[in-house]
């Protein structure tokens, strides 16, 4: 089976992707089979990725399940999340399928949201797309309070981090993918735990593909997420803070500079510039028992202002060059 679609650029022409469906699968033997019976017929493809689960929801599947698409993955170690499901992408690729669609096994991803997520990339519109609970304001006033502090953290530093400056919720690991755009992924890098789905951005956007978001419900079962709003916003700091340092050096001066580039290390130096020359000021007026001049403060205080001035530029040109253009259309 196929899905069809009539892309936007290419008027009156019919375009047909096959899909495949990859779903980690660790621990979630009371809820695996009902989420394979509600994948939609349209699938071609079901990848169960047994994550060295030690409750066998991969032999459960192969002993229980009939349905003719499913392909049991079985990896010899946990490899978490990211691993299971890049082992998906990667046979999903090489079977030829077009679109890989990303569930979890625990039962609390909608399959009839299914179409709205693979809708964008099948049209050319985009390379990566992910679900978002926080378009609907009624839905959100359903969610734990701290699930939306913890969200709300998160897709701050998310959107500093990857470069997408569009994108919300970026823990939503209800995701899906062209397949051409797998290859050019560095899957040995890319984090294989609580880290993937936040991660993947930051590595798309070195790739310059277009990620969309896809607007769902917030949908909770009887599963207890292993995430703590603790290890959440301490331990994913420093991964953060290397992907924007990463990300800047790439995008701003290996790959390429422009005025931003000459914004950003001007911006820092002169507000270096203006604390050192404060820190000056004030440390020899305080050894002399004596306030500083209106002058010595405007000296200090000028250079801080221009570089606020210069990184705000800076700021501004990166938030409009999120990508636009679907890439997967160039990889052929």
């Amino acid at each position: 089976m196929v899905f069809r679609v009539s892309p936007r650029h290419h008027e009156g022409e019919q375009a047909t992707c096959s899909v495949a469906v990859v779903i980690p699968a660790y621990r979630v033997t009371r809820h695996i089979l009902g989420v394979i019976d509600g994948i939609p017929d349209w699938v071609d493809r079901i990848y169960v990725v047994d994550d060295h689960c030690p409750d066998g929801s991969g032999r459960l599947v192969e002993k229980d399940c009939a349905d003719s698409r499913v392909v049991v993955i079985f990896n010899q170690k946990n490899l978490g999340v990211g691993g299971a499901v890049m082992a998906g992408y990667v046979c999903a690729e090489r079977d030829g399928c077009d679109i890989v669609v990303k569930m979890d096994g625990d039962g609390q991803m909608e399959p009839a949201l299914m179409p709205a997520l693979v809708w964008p990339i099948a049209s050319g519109e985009a390379d990566y797309t992910k679900g978002n609970r926080f378009y609907d304001l009624a839905q959100i006033g359903r969610m734990p309070a701290i699930r939306i502090f913890g969200n709300a953290v998160l897709s701050f530093m998310t959107k500093i981090s990857s470069g997408y400056w569009d994108l919300f919720d970026p823990t939503n690991g209800y995701t899906a993918i062209h397949t051409r755009v797998v290859p050019k992924l560095p899957m040995h890098k890319i984090s294989h735990r609580y880290f993937f789905e936040t991660d993947i951005l930051f590595r798309l956007n070195t790739l310059r593909a277009v990620v969309v978001d896809v607007p769902m419900d917030a949908r909770y079962g009887d599963e207890v997420s292993g995430l703590s709003v603790r290890r959440i916003v301490l331990d994913f700091m420093y991964k953060h803070l290397r992907n924007t340092a990463k990300r800047i050096f790439y995008s701003y001066f290996l790959r390429d500079m422009s005025l931003a580039s000459i914004e950003l290390v001007g911006g820092i130096l002169m507000i270096s510039l203006g604390l050192l020359a404060g820190i000056h000021f004030w440390s020899g007026a305080a050894a002399e028992g004596v306030a500083a001049s209106a002058g010595r403060v405007m000296l200090a205080a000028l250079p801080v202002i221009l570089g606020l001035q210069l990184l705000l530029g800076f700021i501004a040109f990166d938030i409009a060059s999120v990508p636009k253009r679907a890439i997967h259309r160039l990889l052929r």
